[in-house]
């Protein structure tokens, strides 16, 4: 996956929808594709903004890839997913 130049969505704490909201106006500003990225328990917050984004917001736009991953952070392994949002052609 090439992150070049790559409007990316970090994933807290917040509600889905929030983060489906901004990838909806990543979009909207003219964005090709846009990276949905988090660690640990908000991953299952990514997949629902992923989901709530291409269902909700978005028409044309799918899930064109889905990595997952190990980050050691502070001595301790922490999983990771980023989920790769892109314009259908």
């Amino acid at each position: 996956m090439s992150e070049e130049n790559e409007n990316i969505i970090y994933v807290g704490t917040k509600p889905a929808i929030k983060y489906a909201a901004a990838v909806a106006a990543e979009f909207e500003n003219g964005a090709s594709s846009v990276f949905i990225k988090a660690r640990g328990r908000a991953i299952s917050r990514a997949v629902d903004a992923a989901e709530i984004s291409i269902n909700r917001f978005l028409e044309g736009v799918e899930i064109k890839e889905v990595k997952i991953s190990t980050e050691e952070i502070e001595n301790r392994n922490v999983s990771t997913i980023q989920i790769l949002l892109s314009k259908v052609e």
